[in-house]
């Protein structure tokens, strides 16, 4: 119980906010030096998944047989088994498949086997998640007060936002990666041009660029040394060209992958188109950078409106105000 002579503040007990406070602040504290100690290097997943995608680009070169190839990759027994579920529902379409491949790839899930749980979620989600508010609403007298209008709606808000939330997300993921590759592809293809211009080959150069922009541009970085190993391994380059241009979701990465098809199949100086999309992309990512700091002044009138104007009128007119109250009182 709460001791009767302890000071309290709008009716609540002053030590007992006090020491909710200092054990949420301790939290924090303990939650900050755990999250410093345990930085890991961004790149190690991402290596270790390029390593898996050069063993499956050497299990398709060299393996004779397919039981030869599925020896050395390794499947998702999970994947499988939704695979196997969704088979025997005849619910599983090819061309929605790789759809969904797609779409993991330009997220950066690099294991095609998961679009089955894409699909998977589509169908499963409704159910786990709409179900209960379908009976919530219509089941109990929780929402009696409400119009069959709003019901409805709620109902058909949970279902379908059920439904989605698995594009939803795979979306979001895919606006968040192709944004932060498109931060760092003018760099990257300035590095590409010095290292034209060096002398070295594309593959090579491709290698360069994603061992110095790894850490700056994780996203970056793994694409590209993607590509140089599909480079060094597929058969036919302009396949490898093509392949980044599928798993990145950007209009900028596109003119580069046809500008380097071209330059393959034509003989053109790869530096001199390079520099000039380079100065394309980076004149582009100035006028972004212009265009939010245009808004910027819009943006501010509500917050200076709502949280600095109130305050200042208070410092302001604040001691006028109480010495006028003094003044009438004390007549």
């Amino acid at each position: 119980m709460t001791d009767a002579t302890a000071p309290t503040l709008l009716g609540f007990d002053v030590y007992l906010i006090a020491t909710a406070l200092s054990a949420v602040a301790a939290l924090a504290t303990i939650m900050a030096v755990y999250a410093a100690i345990s930085i890991r290097d961004p790149m190690a997943r991402r290596v270790k998944a390029l390593n898996d995608r050069r063993e499956q680009l050497k299990a398709g070169i060299t393996a004779s047989t397919s039981k030869r190839r599925a020896k050395i990759v390794q499947k998702n027994e999970t994947a499988d088994r939704i695979r196997n579920l969704l088979q025997s529902l005849k619910v599983l379409q090819e061309e929605q498949v790789k759809a969904a491949q797609g779409k993991l790839m330009q997220a950066g899930i690099r294991s095609k086997e998961w679009a089955v749980a894409v699909i998977f979620g589509r169908m499963v989600l409704p159910i786990v998640l709409g179900g209960p508010v379908l009976y919530w609403v219509y089941g109990t007298d929780a929402f009696a007060d409400w119009s069959p209008l709003k019901a409805y709606g709620l109902v058909a808000g949970a279902l379908i936002g059920s439904y989605k939330a698995p594009d939803l997300y795979l979306k979001n993921r895919i606006q968040k990666r192709s944004e932060a590759i498109r931060k760092g592809l003018p760099d990257a293809l300035d590095l590409l041009v010095i290292c034209a211009e060096a002398g070295l080959t594309v593959d090579a150069a491709f290698h360069r660029v994603a061992r110095e922009l790894g850490r700056a541009y994780p996203e970056l970085g793994e694409e590209f040394s993607l590509t140089a190993i599909e480079l060094g391994f597929l058969t036919d380059r302009r396949q490898a060209f093509e392949n980044l241009s599928m798993r990145v979701d950007l209009e900028a990465v596109k003119g580069v992958v046809t500008t380097m098809i071209q330059t393959e199949k034509y003989g053109t100086p790869l530096a001199s188109a390079l520099r000039v999309l380079s100065a394309e992309f980076r004149n582009e990512r100035m006028m972004r950078a212009e265009e939010k700091a245009a808004r910027l002044p819009a943006i501010m009138t509500v917050p200076l409106i709502l949280f600095i104007l109130p305050v200042l009128f208070i410092v302001i007119l604040g001691p006028a105000a109480c010495s006028i109250n003094d003044q009438l009182l004390n007549r």
